[in-house]
């Protein structure tokens, strides 16, 4: 047998052996890979963090805002004073803003008067401020619930703030609204506080005196 015969065939048998090492790793690997997907390393990854189900929701047009906390947890007992429908904070040491929607025709807004007026001295006359709040909030009647749950806490808020405005501010129509504001701003803290979570939209004056 010639040189270049013998070279071929040692070249044919090399090919030979590389081609029988390939396909043990692809049926090494195939196996492997096969074990890992019986273990589930292939598996789905799981999801994130789920949303809080304590997190309230906004109520389109036409529901209400009772059933709708209903069916994304809120107890049925405990409602009213100091009802079941407050929740604990989510949010340890901070909360969430809940957004006004940016459509809120399309959605329930549901309104709640608290009921005692506050009365406050002001911060730089004699007179005294007396005004009675409603709020309103496009969210399900968690919103509400946590109000009343910690109602004291948003009475004290609301006064301490009350007594720092001046006469001078109260008297004029944009003084007042920008009262209206800052009470929704403190409302919301509370409940950022003390739920994980805001909710209230807007703050309206059904009684506003100043003697």
């Amino acid at each position: 047998m010639s040189d270049e015969a013998k070279a071929k065939k040692k070249k044919g048998g090399g090919m030979k052996m590389i081609l029988l090492i390939v396909v043990a790793l692809v049926l090494g690997g195939a196996g492997t890979a096969g074990g890992l997907y019986a273990a589930g390393f292939f598996s789905a990854k799981e999801e994130g963090p789920k949303e809080d189900p304590n997190k309230p929701v906004l109520v389109l047009a036409g529901e209400s805002a009772e059933e709708v906390a209903k069916a994304h947890g809120m107890g049925g007992e405990g409602h009213g004073e100091g009802g079941g429908g407050a929740h604990a904070p989510a949010h340890p040491g901070k909360g969430i803003d809940l957004p006004t929607p940016a459509n809120p025709a399309a959605y329930q807004a549901t309104y709640f008067q608290l009921q005692a007026p506050f009365t406050s001295n002001m911060s730089d006359t004699d007179a005294f401020a007396q005004i009675s709040v409603a709020v309103s909030t496009y969210y399900d009647l968690r919103v509400i619930e946590a109000i009343k749950t910690h109602e004291m806490a948003i009475r004290s808020q609301v006064l301490m703030l009350l007594a720092q405005q001046p006469e001078t501010m109260l008297a004029t129509p944009e003084g007042k609204r920008q009262l209206q504001g800052r009470i929704k701003g403190v409302i919301n803290d509370v409940l950022k506080q003390k739920t994980g979570y805001g909710g209230v939209d807007n703050v309206y004056f059904t009684n506003f005196v100043i003697q």
